[in-house]
This record gives structure tokens, sequence and C-alpha cells, in this order.
């Protein structure tokens, strides 16, 4: 199993990982110290323990608001796929009365042309 080196508040660690995740977890680890560096310089040296709970708390806080934004788009997403089900299912429906009455009035038309074949006089010759 690959390790990777990776630095949180100044100090290094040697973390294992699966093979092929070497890059991501050195960016999370970098993600994670620039959220310790960014506390840091918030609220001063508060101790390394006190102020790594504080990070994953401010990292766990971004992902619970990430995720309530997820299921606000999924919920929309829902809401648009309905309608635009809605929206399918009233052109299907306007597409075959459309056609009935098309094809009402080609048998107006043919009805009509068979009446003027009918009372059409005869050419004389």
């Amino acid at each position: 199993m690959p390790e990777v080196n990776v630095e949180i508040n100044g100090r290094k660690y040697r973390m294992a990982c699966e093979e092929g995740q070497q890059k991501h977890l050195i960016g999370l680890a970098e993600r994670f110290n620039s959220q310790v560096e960014a506390l840091k310089g918030a609220v001063g040296e508060i101790g390394d323990n006190r102020l790594t709970v504080m990070a994953g708390i401010a990292v766990v806080d971004e992902l619970a608001e990430a995720e309530r934004k997820i299921k606000e788009l999924e919920t929309e997403v829902t809401v648009l796929t309905r309608a635009g089900q809605e929206v399918a299912a009233e052109y299907e429906a306007l597409e075959h009365k459309f056609a009935a009455k098309l094809g009402d009035a080609a048998r107006a038309l043919e009805g009509a042309a068979v009446a003027l074949d009918e009372t059409a006089p005869l050419p004389q010759g």
C-alpha cells in the first residue's frame, strides 16, 4: 500500500492510501492544512489538539452545508423533471388532438371533392 507524507500545522505525517490515491490524499491534506492555518490566523495559538478539532468541525460544517445544498438541488431537479414530464404529456395530447382534427378536415375535404365530382357535368365530346 503506497504511503505519502503530508504536513498539517507544521508537522509531517506519513499516511497510507489506496494505489492511485496519493495525489488526492495530498490535496485533501493541503486543503485541511489551509483550514488549520486560517483558524490559527483568526484565533491565534490555542494548542495543536484544539486547533485541529476546530478545523475538523469547520470542515464538517462545510460538508453539512454542501449536503444541504445538494438536497435542495435534488428537490429542484425532481420538480423540474415532473414539470417537464407534464409539459411533454400536454404536448403529446395536443399533438393527438391536432392529428384527429387534421384527419377530420381531410375526410371533410375528401367528401366535398366526391360531392363535386358527382355534381359536375360530364364533358361533352
